[in-house]
């Protein structure tokens, strides 16, 4: 075959299988587009006027999972109809991938598991992008969730891959509303009363403060003297969040409670040590010296 005749051949080609070819692919780009456009509806479908963190970070989970659902669909069915435009027989392929799928399956145990935890977890609303969770022994934001793994963020930007088949049990420290638990130490010496109602005024005055008002959701919700430690006492109490606030709010809320019982001369707690003397049977104890000095 002759130069002339690779030319004639390759033209035949380009106007027939070359052409139904990047018709193919044209298709599956505009189908592409549409897919993407399809997300972005169903992204204000999912909202529902609804502007709050919630809703939009779980919009933002189904959109996300809807177009790589729909893009992998449009690649498959493009390639298959491409390997058929070029003349390869498509049923012996789609038998013989199914009597492999059929044996990798067996082997691909781990893999089914994450693909079924991960609809689970997205079916029912565990886990969303932006969340802070704790999953797999790992914790930290959520940066992406499919059906094959989860993507966390921990605080020092450390990224933690987790395939979907290693969780088990989901902690969601920022689902709706979050909270924060005080344990607050303070010497036996003080009045346990007047310790709460310090408290209660730290936070009546952060949530009249316009930089945390809109972040606190309700009163502080003191428990009481929760149990007795070596050298203090423990009152525990709770404040409720707008989610991932918490530690914002937590973090305020010590600065200034630490100023609070300065003013007010409220010690914290430090370790005490009692002393006793033993005696022998005739009531005799040993000598017990002391030294001290005048500063």
């Amino acid at each position: 075959m002759n130069l002339q005749d690779i030319l004639v051949e390759a033209r035949k080609w380009s106007f027939t299988t070359g052409l139904k070819i990047l018709l193919i692919v044209v298709v599956a780009l505009i189908l592409m587009f549409l897919s993407r456009t399809l997300a972005r509806r169903l992204r204000t479908f999912f909202l529902k006027e609804r502007k709050d963190e919630e809703s939009i970070k779980r919009a933002k989970t189904l959109s996300t999972l809807v177009r790589q659902v729909l893009y992998t669909i449009i690649i498959v069915i493009s390639a298959i109809t491409i390997l058929g435009a070029l003349g390869i027989q498509i049923g012996p392929l789609l038998a013989t991938a199914g009597v492999a799928g059929v044996a990798l399956s067996f082997a691909a145990q781990s893999l089914i598991k994450d693909f079924i935890n991960g609809f689970f977890l997205i079916l029912w609303d565990q886990i969303r992008v932006g969340d802070v969770v704790e999953i797999a022994g790992k914790s930290g934001v959520v940066e992406s969730i499919n059906f094959k793994m989860t993507v966390l963020r921990d605080l020092a930007g450390n990224v933690h891959y987790i395939p979907n088949s290693k969780i088990e049990v989901v902690t969601n420290m920022s689902k709706e509303y979050s909270g924060f638990v005080y344990d607050v130490n303070v010497s036996y010496f003080e009045d346990v009363d007047e310790v709460m109602k310090t408290m209660q005024a730290v936070d009546e005055e952060m949530r009249q403060d316009p930089a945390f008002s809109a972040d606190i959701l309700a009163p502080l919700e003191i428990f009481g003297l929760d149990r007795f430690e070596d050298s203090s006492v423990v009152i525990r109490a709770r404040t409720k969040t707008r989610p991932l606030q918490q530690w914002r709010v937590a973090r305020e809320f010590n600065r200034r409670l630490k100023k609070a019982f300065e003013s007010r001369q409220i010690r914290m707690p430090f370790p005490h040590i009692t002393l006793f003397v033993g005696q022998d049977k005739a009531g005799q104890a040993a000598p017990l010296r002391i030294h001290l000095e005048d500063k």
